[in-house]
C-alpha cells in the first residue's frame, strides 16, 4: 500500500488507498505504474489467503450456528470476530488483487468512494471487535462476581464497536475519488488527490486513522493484559501463603480452567494481530514522515510482503478458535463426516445409476448378478464411510 506516489497522486493513508503498483519518474516525465512480477506474485498469494480465510471463517459460523443450544458469550464475540474477518476476506482481499492486475482503476468513482469506505470499516471492525474481546477478557478475570451481566456488556460494546467502525469509516467516501490524467496516456486513479489543501492536513488525518485503526487499540490489549496478568500473579502470590490446596476443575491459580483457555484464546488473538499488522503500519509511519528515505531504501516487494503478512490475520483468527475450542473441534468433525457420507452417497447414486442404465439397454430388468454387484458397490462405499 505504501509506495513512491507523484505529485498526481499524494495519497498515503494506511487504509488500503491506492494499488501497490510502482509509480516511478523518469526525469520530468511520469511514468505510470506497471504489473509487475511482485505485484502478481501478491494476487497470487492474496487470492490463496482469501480462499482460505472464506473456509476457515465460514466453518467457524458453521460450528457456531450447529451449536447454538450453548449460551456462551464468548461465542458471540467470537462469531462477531468472525464476521469481521469475512468482510476483510470478501472486501479488502478480492479488491486489492484485482487493482493490483488492472493497475488503474476501472470501476467508477461511486464504486471508488463506496469500496475504499468499505475496506476501511472491515478493517476498523476488526480492531475494535479485538478490543472487545480483551474488555472481556480483563472483566472476567478482574470482576469474576459480574459474569451474569458480561451478555448484557458485550451487547453494548459490539454495538459501539461496529458503529465507530462505520463512523471513522464515512470520511473515505468524500476524500476518494477518480483522478484521471492524460500525460504522457489516459490513467485513471482511486485516489485522494485534491481533497487536502495541503501536505500537512493529508498527514493528518493519516495519522489520526493510524491511532484509531492501531494505536489506540493496541494501547487499549496491552492495558488489559498487563492487568490480568498482575490479577493473576497476584492470586498466585496469595494462594502460595496460604495451603495448598487444590480445587476441583480449577487452575492452580483459583480460576476456573474454562476461562484460563478462553483467556489463552484472546491473547493468541491479540498476539496474531499485532504480530501481523505492526510491521505494515511502521513502514506507513516511515512513509508518512521520511518518505524521501523511503525511496531506494525499502523495495517494492518488502510493500507487498508486510501486507500480505497483515491479511493472513484473517486467516489466523478462525484457526486459533478452532484450537483452544473443544465444541468447535466436535463440529468440524461432525460436519466433515457429513459431508464425507453425503459426497460417498452421491457418488453411490451415480454408480448404481450408470450400472442400472447400462443394463437396461441390454435387457428390462436387473438380473441377480446385477443386484449384488450393486449390492457389493455399495458395501464397499459404506466401509469407507
Amino acid at each position: 500500500m505504501f509506495h513512491l506516489m507523484t505529485q498526481y497522486y499524494a495519497n498515503t493513508s494506511c487504509n488500503c488507498s491506492s494499488p501497490p503498483s510502482n509509480w516511478t519518474e523518469g526525469g520530468d516525465a511520469l511514468q505510470l505504474p506497471t504489473f509487475t512480477t511482485a505485484a502478481k506474485v501478491r494476487v497470487i498469494i492474496t487470492f490463496i489467503l482469501c480462499g482460505v480465510s472464506a473456509f476457515c471463517n465460514l466453518a467457524v459460523l458453521w460450528a457456531a450456528h450447529s451449536d447454538s443450544k450453548r449460551k456462551s458469550h464468548v461465542r458471540v464475540l467470537i462469531i462477531n470476530l468472525t464476521v469481521a474477518d469475512l468482510l476483510v476476506t470478501f472486501i479488502v482481499m478480492p479488491v486489492d488483487a484485482v487493482w493490483n492486475i488492472t493497475v488503474q482503476w476501472l470501476a467508477g468513482d461511486f464504486a471508488c468512494r463506496l469500496l475504499m469506505f468499505l475496506k476501511l470499516q472491515a478493517m476498523y471492525s476488526c480492531a475494535f471487535v479485538t478490543v472487545v474481546i480483551s474488555l472481556d477478557r480483563q472483566s472476567a478475570i478482574l470482576n469474576p462476581l459480574a459474569i451474569s451481566e458480561a451478555r448484557k456488556r458485550n451487547r453494548v460494546m459490539l454495538a459501539v464497536a461496529w458503529s465507530m467502525s462505520v463512523m471513522l469509516s464515512v470520511p473515505q467516501a468524500f476524500l476518494f475519488h477518480n483522478v484521471t490524467i492524460n500525460d504522457p496516456e489516459d490513467f485513471t486513479q482511486c485516489s485522494t488527490h485534491g481533497s487536502f489543501l495541503t501536505h500537512w492536513h493529508e498527514t493528518a488525518y493519516n495519522m489520526f486513522t493510524f491511532s484509531c485503526l492501531f494505536l489506540l487499540p493496541l494501547v487499549i490489549m496491552i492495558t488489559c493484559y498487563t492487568r490480568i496478568f498482575c490479577e493473576i500473579s497476584m492470586r498466585l502470590k496469595k494462594d502460595n501463603l496460604q495451603s495448598n490446596e487444590i480445587h476441583l476443575r480449577c487452575s492452580k491459580n483459583n480460576i476456573p480452567r474454562a476461562r484460563m483457555r478462553t483467556l489463552k484464546m484472546s491473547i493468541v488473538i491479540v498476539v496474531s494481530f499485532i504480530v501481523c499488522w505492526t510491521p505494515y503500519y511502521l513502514l506507513g509511519l516511515w512513509y508518512w514522515f521520511f518518505p524521501d528515505d523511503l525511496e531506494g531504501k525499502v523495495s517494492h516487494s518488502l510493500t507487498h510482503i508486510l501486507f500480505i503478512f497483515g491479511l493472513v490475520n484473517a486467516c489466523l483468527d478462525p484457526v486459533i478458535y478452532g484450537l483452544f475450542t473443544i465444541h468447535f473441534r466436535k463440529g468440524l468433525r461432525r460436519f466433515y463426516h457429513k459431508a464425507t457420507k453425503a459426497s460417498d452417497l452421491e457418488n453411490n447414486t451415480v454408480i448404481t445409476g450408470s450400472i442400472t442404465c447400462c443394463v437396461s439397454q441390454k435387457s428390462s430388468f436387473l438380473t441377480a448378478d446385477n443386484v449384488a454387484e450393486r449390492d457389493y458397490i455399495q458395501s464397499n462405499t459404506e466401509s469407507i464411510i
